[in-house]
């Protein structure tokens, strides 16, 4: 990294800072100092607020016990929007039934007023998502997420005709389930991929680089689902902690089938045959 980038950050007696896998987004670096180690997220050509929704979401889960980076500084230099975080330090592969009970004590936290959706939005490499409030969690999922994200695979190319109507039908099936399934809003991760948990060097699980939001739990545990990084005892103890409504079965498709059209949108052809999948599931199970 350049050295007079590196002198305005807020901490003293620098060491060394070495790169490390920080996800598809960020830039990340490990930075060792005399005293402690920290974790810095780099984000190109970005104002400060780029991670405000991030800032917000590990501060919640700090005061909901959920254990997880603390946020040591933020802000900008020279056009870099940069996350300064606690340091982690990954151990040995621990127990996933203490992962999902991290998981349901988040999702007990619910949000006070009965709303769903968030104060800030999320904020991605590829596409921002509104999270503006509203009393009904279709609002949120449908229209703040799932129309956007056909919006942009359209205006890419992705989709023809053919797609927008096969998506057309899907919708109106998740709008017709969500509304008659009671939800509420749990404070989510909002992107509970297998990348962003871990386990401590104690054995212990952490969560990280959320994207949160207020929405039915449901959300996170879809897309859990997608590429097979959470075991069957993760699912058991889940299901013994917090049950999920009869009819779950269905509902997780639509949150798999979300996370499907991001990585459409995001790496392109490689996930068109998913999506298309996901979205013949829903279809046929209404049939």
């Amino acid at each position: 990294m350049d050295k007079q980038w590196i002198e305005q950050l807020n901490i003293a007696n620098i060491i060394s800072i070495t790169p490390i896998s920080g996800g598809d987004v960020n830039e990340a670096y490990k930075v060792d100092t005399s005293d402690e180690q920290y974790f810095l997220l780099v984000q190109r050509n970005r104002n400060s607020d780029f991670y405000a929704a991030e800032i917000a979401g590990l501060k919640q889960f700090e005061a909901a016990g959920i254990q997880a980076p603390i946020v040591i500084d933020y802000g900008q230099i020279t056009d870099d929007a940069y996350l300064l975080l606690s340091y982690l330090d990954e151990g040995i592969e621990g127990q996933q039934s203490d992962l999902a009970r991290l998981v349901a004590k988040m999702h007990q936290n619910k949000q006070p007023e009965g709303q769903f959706g968030f104060d800030l939005p999320y904020q991605g490499g590829d596409i921002t998502f509104d999270n503006a409030w509203s009393t009904q969690w279709q609002d949120i999922f449908v229209k703040q997420r799932l129309d956007p994200l056909k919006d942009a695979l359209v205006e890419r190319g992705m989709w023809q005709t053919a797609d927008i109507q096969q998506y057309e039908q899907v919708r109106a099936i998740i709008n017709q389930s969500l509304a008659e399934h009671h939800s509420e809003p749990s404070l989510l991760h909002g992107d509970l991929w297998g990348g962003n948990h871990m386990f401590l060097t104690d054995g212990s699980p952490a969560l990280f680089d959320p994207a949160p939001l207020y929405g039915d739990r449901e959300f996170d545990i879809g897309i859990t689902m997608v590429f097979g990084a959470f075991n069957q005892s993760f699912y058991e103890t889940y299901q013994q902690v917090l049950p999920l409504a009869d009819g779950a079965e269905l509902r997780l498709e639509f949150y798999k089938l979300y996370l499907l059209m991001v990585h459409l949108l995001k790496f392109g052809g490689m996930y068109a045959s998913s999506v298309e999948r996901s979205m013949y599931k829903i279809i046929q199970a209404k049939a």
